[in-house]
């Protein structure tokens, strides 16, 4: 199947309760990211979803095999051409996406994110100046689904601007703390001095 083919292939995602259980099997951290995070945050459904994004640490890429065994899995080399991603293979730092689907009959059900870690320390891919302990990223929903810090979620959205990602602003503003809404602003402040989120993030 062509590249072309395979990214113009349907995405259907899961829910993070559907993935959830197979990821808990692994024992490797994870945690639902994307606007599935932000939902999770907020407490409700805000907004369709054509995707569901899960982070995982790069040390924890082989989670992915384990979590899914027999699935198709596929790599997502810069600028965004799939390949098949085999068990045992190390993908490299350019890597961070994988996409994942229970055979080729089916759509897309979820993606990983891979990112950077130096021990028990976050490292944004994005700007490595931004960094976390690791501890600090998980949040729990009711149910025990973990998700991304909605702060940390919208520093990577912060890039892209899209609608969705305005949107996810708009929502998640008013639910953010005090601590929560400096750490953002700083990020993108260090990462983007111009960029039209910080005066929102300072209102």
């Amino acid at each position: 199947m062509s590249q072309k083919a395979l990214l113009g292939h349907p995405w259907r995602p899961w829910e993070p309760a559907q993935v959830a259980p197979l990821l808990e099997s692994t024992g490797r951290p994870w945690l639902v990211a994307g606007g599935f995070a932000i939902d999770l945050f907020v407490g409700r459904r805000t907004r369709e979803h054509t995707d569901l994004d899960v982070f995982l640490l790069r040390r924890d890429q082989q989670a992915v095999h384990e979590a899914l065994p027999g699935w198709e899995v596929y790599a997502a080399d810069p600028p965004g051409h799939l390949r098949p991603w085999t068990a045992g293979e190390t993908l490299p730092l350019g890597v961070h996406d994988i996409w994942c689907r229970p055979s080729a009959e089916e759509p897309w059900r979820v993606q990983f994110m891979l990112d950077e870690a130096d021990g028990d320390t976050w490292i944004s891919r994005r700007n490595p100046q931004v960094r976390r302990p690791l501890g600090e990223l998980r949040h729990t929903a009711p149910g025990g689904i973990p998700f991304l810090a909605p702060e940390v979620q919208l520093f990577y959205k912060a890039r892209g601007r899209r609608p969705k990602d305005e949107q996810d602003l708009d929502v998640a503003r008013p639910h953010l703390s005090g601590p929560q809404r400096d750490w953002l602003r700083h990020a993108i402040l260090t990462t983007n001095p111009t960029h039209p989120w910080l005066a929102r993030l300072a209102s």
